[in-house]
């Protein structure tokens, strides 16, 4: 049921793509990399503070024991409030739909023109879709396939294997935050992990709104990219040292990874949003977000069980 409810969930949630590409129309050359942080920043800021939502209110009759009683629907089911707050968000995101202007305009034939007007129009418009025709026919070669770009195919690549690990490691955190410190866990509360989520989300919003646009102004998406991917594996390697910790600086120590972490995760993904943009026209960054988000998708089906697999056999051992 769990694995049905997760399929449905991803299945049915086509807005990333066409968000991707929503944005890169609206925004200028010289605001992409302010678009496209935005993009993640919110996406980013999603997979922190969701399981930070369902941390804080999860079982809130034994959290908060003076505003929710055992009897209540909320003790009969210990995870209906969270449940309840992310069906809330998701009815707001649908209102919000409701009033996003249209980037795709359909321009009405022009009425009551008069016959020398009209005429003048139709030379015009013959001229200019001859001219659009040469245009287009020194480019149909680029544009006849998709996977035959491989400046964008090279970019959903690095997009695909950056995604499995991201997910996995969304994943993993949690679970390994709150084992038992005698099998290198950090023995945290539901609760505590929902703190440092929280704390990540908080700066990963100042990051992406005012350091990485001058990042990526200086350095270039390609360069920022491989520095944060080159930066994440230190980083990620002394993780397991944590455990010799304890306390405030503890505390201080996963607060600060965790941000740092998800920082440089999400400077690699807002720069190979960039690349994937740059890689083609703009007629058809909608396709290409599209095949990007959807094989990408496969990759973090896989995450998840393994992942959750490989953490559960390391602690076996």
């Amino acid at each position: 049921m769990a694995i049905l409810t997760r399929f449905l969930l991803g299945s049915l949630n086509g807005l990333f793509a066409t968000i991707k590409a929503y944005a890169s129309e609206i925004c200028r050359k010289e605001h992409q990399a302010l678009g496209m942080s935005l993009i993640t920043t919110a996406w980013g800021m999603g997979l922190i503070l969701g399981p930070a939502i369902g941390g804080f209110l999860a079982q809130p009759a034994e959290n908060f024991p003076d505003m929710f009683s055992h009897e209540s629907i909320f003790g009969r089911f210990p995870y209906f409030l969270p449940c309840l707050c992310i069906s809330l968000f998701v009815a707001g995101v649908l209102v919000a739909c409701f009033w996003l202007p249209e980037t795709l305009h359909v321009h009405e034939e022009t009425r009551g023109l008069s016959s020398y007007e009209s005429l003048e129009a139709s030379e015009i418009d013959s001229v200019s879709k001859e001219i659009d025709e040469r245009h287009e026919g020194s480019r149909s070669i680029s544009k006849e396939n998709l996977f035959k770009n491989w400046p964008l195919m090279s970019s959903v690549i690095v997009y695909c294997v950056f995604a499995l690990h991201d997910m996995a490691y969304a994943e993993i955190f949690s679970l390994w935050a709150e084992s038992d410190r005698r099998y290198g866990g950090l023995s945290y509360s539901t609760q505590d992990v929902g703190e440092v989520l929280a704390i990540t989300g908080s700066g990963l919003l100042l990051f992406q709104l005012f350091v990485y646009p001058l990042v990526e102004k200086i350095l270039g998406p390609i360069v920022s990219t491989r520095i944060a991917g080159v930066l994440a594996i230190p980083l990620l390697s002394s993780y397991p040292f944590f455990v010799k910790l304890s306390g405030f600086e503890l505390f201080v120590v996963v607060n600060c990874a965790s941000l740092l972490k998800n920082v440089l995760s999400l400077s690699i993904v807002t720069g190979l949003f960039i690349l994937q943009n740059d890689a083609v026209e703009q007629d058809q960054r909608g396709a290409a977000s599209g095949i990007a988000i959807m094989a990408q998708s496969s990759f973090k089906a896989v995450a998840p069980a393994g992942g959750g697999t490989l953490f559960a056999w390391s602690q076996t051992r």
